[in-house]
């Protein structure tokens, strides 16, 4: 599918690696709604990228109904979903003072990242097979944002690794169901990557973590991200695989 003057939907667009793929989807000619929490940063990236914002919780589905149907009336239909919005936390199962992980801890992040962007998937899926196919007969492409913790989850990430390795169990079968409308599915599992939450670590800690990695031997830059599910949406061969971008990296126990 070309990129140029399709319309796309970007969950967690505000910032991270949502806004560089936003930016890149824009760069490459797509008509960009960017879906945030953060309505402050999303109205900035979007002057930027001549997009527009809008409020979305994905774990609400009427939150992301009412952002469906302000993309649409902005922009048309959307035939591009990029799933990014997520969050991260970790916590052992089992506290040194022997309490157990509070269930709610586990819940939350499941929630966000898995349900959310299930119910993101399923909402604008339903929009997409009701389109007229393109000449290649594709309907639309969604791309979702795993992490390589759902292969080497690390101690204290059961909730986050359990959230990401659903995602990554949910590629194929999502890309099978809905093969027979011309919808591809392909999740991007990346590595350590430069986000704002690293950058806020002390460069040593940066530097170590960055050792860590194969080659490159550096954090991952968002941009890389960014071009990696812009060229998921057009390259039709590509569905129902999860891709690790993550310079060889295999994450250690802790």
């Amino acid at each position: 599918m070309k990129l140029q003057g399709q319309a796309a939907l970007v969950t967690g667009g505000a910032s991270g690696l949502g806004a560089e793929t936003a930016r890149e989807l824009a760069r490459q000619g797509a008509r960009v709604a960017v879906l945030d929490v953060n309505m402050e940063a999303g109205e900035a990236l979007a002057r930027e990228i001549g997009g527009i914002a809008l409020a979305c919780d994905i774990t609400s589905s009427d939150s992301v109904q009412q952002a469906l149907a302000a993309a649409r009336e902005a922009h048309g239909p959307a035939r591009i979903l990029m799933n990014v919005a997520g969050i991260g936390g970790a916590k052992r199962l089992v506290a040194k003072d022997g309490t157990p992980m509070p269930l709610e801890d586990f819940r939350r992040i499941i929630d966000v990242n898995l349900v959310g962007t299930f119910n993101m998937i399923r909402l604008a899926a339903a929009q997409m097979v009701a389109l007229e196919p393109l000449e290649d007969g594709e309907r639309g492409v969604i791309v979702c944002t795993a992490s390589v913790a759902a292969f080497d989850g690390q101690v204290g990430q059961e909730a986050y690794a359990a959230s990401k390795g659903g995602l990554v169990s949910l590629t194929l079968p999502l890309a099978r169901d809905l093969a027979q409308f011309g919808v591809r599915v392909v999740t991007i599992a990346p590595g350590l990557f430069l986000t704002p939450l690293l950058h806020k670590l002390p460069e040593e800690v940066q530097a170590s973590l960055a050792a860590s990695i194969p080659f490159p031997k550096r954090l991952g830059k968002p941009e890389e991200f960014a071009q990696l599910a812009a060229h998921v949406v057009t390259n039709a061969s590509l569905n129902g695989e999860v891709i690790r971008l993550d310079g060889a990296l295999r994450l250690p126990p802790r």
